[in-house]
């Protein structure tokens, strides 16, 4: 089998109402998908998608008229364009999407098979006043969901905290609450300061109070020494990594145990291949691996079959937060958009591959 072609599809969604992620200064009008189709002489014709692909035209041809299911040798090619160019991980999720269709099996069994399904946590997306996102948390408990992620904006420490508290106090133990503060990157033209350390301490300590499962992001991955310090200090479980360039700086920080939960993204971070490597070393080490899937649905798959192929968890990030992020949104691509059964897991598609099914041209 051979690769003929590597074509790509942008497709975008209006959002009205607009969704304010609190990562991002801007609220945003529209979303948008890539997706990158790999087909070959045999007629199959494997799907990825996740970061914009923006650029890669002038590399197609390090891939064209090759085995594609040589994944070594394309995972090392992608990582040559990475250090030049941009990250084209979606390249390799429909290079696996079209493996499992070869073989016949769901990508996660060709990625280890350790689950079929996993437990999902609700993550938000907006900052809200305390009593609305308490009110939220409660109807996402109705749904199923035993967790929930909130978003602190670092610029208004005190009202995220209140929120915090707000949620803990109407849902009690019947949900795990975990924090991301976003500070591990910014968004394109976001020169904002760091969070000051000190503040980042008096959070921390508040946080340990409330019992969070993870405090996300308080410094960047390049800091892993600022990162042991804080995790040695606080006892708050501290995670992040969704974002990281190499996988030599997620082993810095297993190297000095400067996280309890490892997040790499398989389509904007490492690739597939790359995160289920480390995810192994990782929970070698008695650390959790869960990772990132803020991108759509196609990226959403491509990272429970990764999680659920080495057996990560103790949950899979579920990007969920009504009105203004929705399944039906996040997975306007798709034929239907994935949801967790009524028990709050999420379950590898049985079709082969990453067991895609798109929706007609939007």
């Amino acid at each position: 089998m051979r690769i003929t072609a590597i074509r790509l599809e942008r497709r975008a969604l209006d959002l009205d109402p607009p969704f304010p992620a609190a990562w991002d200064p801007n609220p945003r009008r529209d979303f948008e998908a890539t997706l990158v189709y790999v087909e070959t002489d045999e007629g199959l014709t494997g799907i990825g998608s996740g970061d914009t692909m923006e650029g890669f035209e002038a590399y197609e041809h390090l891939f064209v008229d090759r085995d594609p299911l040589d994944l070594e040798r394309h995972v090392r090619a992608l990582e040559t364009i990475a250090f030049h160019a941009a990250r084209y991980w979606p390249l390799e999720a429909a290079l696996w999407d079209l493996a499992g269709q070869a073989e016949g099996v769901p990508a996660a069994r060709l990625l280890g098979g350790a689950q079929e399904r996993l437990p999902v946590y609700a993550s938000t997306g907006a900052v809200l006043p305390p009593d609305g996102r308490a009110e939220t948390a409660l109807a996402l408990r109705e749904e199923g969901f035993r967790a929930l992620k909130l978003r602190l904006d670092g610029t208004r420490v005190e009202d995220g905290l209140a929120c915090v508290r707000a949620v803990r106090d109407a849902v009690g133990d019947t949900m795990e609450i975990a924090v991301d503060l976003n500070e591990g990157w910014r968004m394109p033209g976001d020169t904002r300061p760091p969070l000051d350390g000190d503040v980042i301490r008096r959070l921390v300590g508040e946080l340990r109070e409330l019992e969070v499962l993870w405090l996300e992001e308080p410094l960047p991955t390049s800091d892993p020494r600022g990162l042991a310090e804080l995790r040695a200090e606080s006892g708050v479980p501290l995670a992040g990594g969704e974002m990281t360039r190499t996988v030599a700086e997620l082993d810095a920080c297993l190297e000095a145990d400067a996280l309890d939960v490892y997040q790499p993204d398989a389509v904007l971070a490492v690739g597939l291949l790359r995160a289920k490597e480390f995810a192994l070393r990782a929970l070698a080490r008695g650390r959790r691996f869960t990772p990132h899937t803020w991108t759509n649905g196609i990226g959403l798959l491509a990272n429970l079959h990764v999680a659920a192929g080495v057996g990560g968890g103790p949950y899979l990030e579920f990007p969920y937060d009504p009105p203004t992020w929705t399944p039906e949104r996040r997975d306007f691509m798709l034929a239907q958009p994935l949801r967790p059964d009524a028990d709050g897991y999420l379950s590898v598609p049985d079709r082969p591959g990453l067991g895609i099914e798109l929706a007609r041209g939007h």
